[in-house]
């Protein structure tokens, strides 16, 4: 299935894209006037292969959740079993990423990859009781935009990246190939646009891990302080991502050993969902570090794939703009953000459906008979 992925990406077409600019030129604006939005218009144009390309909508955000073995470095004061709490939010439809995709219209699933712990309201087989929202109340509007749960744990959690790796070649596989079955159904589905979320508590050791392999950043670069972890926390997590490093001296070449060594359930799951939007010719809209570590690793797999990556944000954690950088990738927002979840990803979205709608309602000169300079 990898494989097969892997081979389905290909070129922005040109022939659109060439037709988009010529477009964008007619229409009732000064040229250049709406700065980066003409740019990405055209660049979703090349995706699809059609100019103007199809609305992005309905969209999808999908959060990826595991747990990490290198949590019991210390690398942050939260309890791991939050990831599992977290989840039972999210089903229940209380956290800020349900809160912004109700606004957004954008539906919400949930797949557990790797959470280490029981997940509150979900019985053994995986499947979730009738959940209340925040304060015991049904969450507004809920049951219009559903939140839903997938069950395809790999492992329970990635094993101490600084013991041994964090996962063998064949479960970074079977991770990154739930993240290309969970695109391809959205996909078939009729979903337009998919959104990288994520849930982990200490995931940004692994990502900061994962940018500083595919970057050759310095370790030092490439950590943040997550959740807002002291100064002793932040050394620390700095020198475990460092140890991990020297310890596996993970090659870029080869990015599904780069997963297996210093990655997450979680980040080799999202690097899946972007390959196959990628081969779908649909755009995956990325959230922050997590998802920017991941989009990493899909571009070692498939360099074309950055085609259907657009940045959602610019999050606070510092190797989420060396991934960016790396990726050739601007960010449309950049709100000091740092949450995860795919909160940035979806306040980013009507940006993108703005930059595409321009190309199918804005009138040219011609049209509107309207003077040219």
């Amino acid at each position: 299935m990898l494989e097969q992925t892997i081979g389905a990406v290909g070129p922005l077409d040109e022939t659109a894209m060439t037709a988009a600019r010529d477009r964008q030129a007619r229409l009732t604006k000064p040229a250049g006037s709406l700065g980066a939005l003409e740019d990405l218009s055209v660049r979703l144009a090349g995706l699809a292969g059609a100019c103007p390309p199809p609305l992005p909508e309905p969209a999808a955000v999908v959060i990826f959740a595991g747990d990490h073995g290198v949590h019991a470095r210390g690398v942050t004061p939260w309890p791991q079993e939050v990831t599992a709490q977290m989840i039972g939010n999210f089903l229940a439809g209380g956290a800020v990423v349900n809160a912004f995709a109700r606004q957004a219209g954008a539906t919400v699933t949930v797949v557990d990859v790797g959470v280490a712990t029981p997940i509150p309201g979900v019985d053994p087989t995986g499947v979730p009781a009738a959940a209340p929202g925040a304060g015991g109340e049904p969450a507004s509007g809920v049951g219009a935009l559903s939140s839903r749960l997938v069950t395809a744990r790999v492992r329970p959690g990635t094993r101490d990246m600084t013991v041994t790796a964090a996962l063998t070649r064949e479960e970074a596989r079977a991770a990154v190939e739930t993240g290309i079955r969970v695109a391809d159904e959205l996909i078939t589905g009729g979903v337009g646009i998919l959104l990288t979320g994520d849930m982990g508590i200490g995931n940004t050791t692994p990502s900061a891990a994962l940018v500083a392999a595919f970057t050759g950043a310095d370790p030092a670069e490439t950590t943040g302080r997550g959740t807002g972890v002291d100064d002793v926390t932040y050394q620390r997590k700095v020198d475990v991502v460092r140890r991990a490093l020297r310890r596996h001296t993970p090659d870029p070449t080869d990015p599904l050993g780069v997963l297996a060594a210093v990655g997450g359930l979680e980040h080799a799951a999202l690097a899946g969902l972007i390959l196959a939007a990628a081969a779908r010719r649909t755009p995956v809209l990325l959230d922050g570090v997590i998802a920017v570590s991941a989009a990493l690793a899909a571009a070692a797999f498939a360099p074309e794939s950055v085609g259907a990556m657009v940045a959602g944000h610019r999050s606070a954690e510092p190797g989420a703009t060396l991934a960016l950088r790396h990726l050739g990738l601007d960010p449309l927002i950049d709100l000091g953000l740092r949450l995860g979840e795919g909160t940035g990803a979806l306040l980013a979205l009507p940006v993108v459906t703005g930059a595409v709608r321009v190309l199918h309602e804005v009138a040219t000169f011609d049209a509107a008979g309207v003077a040219e300079k």
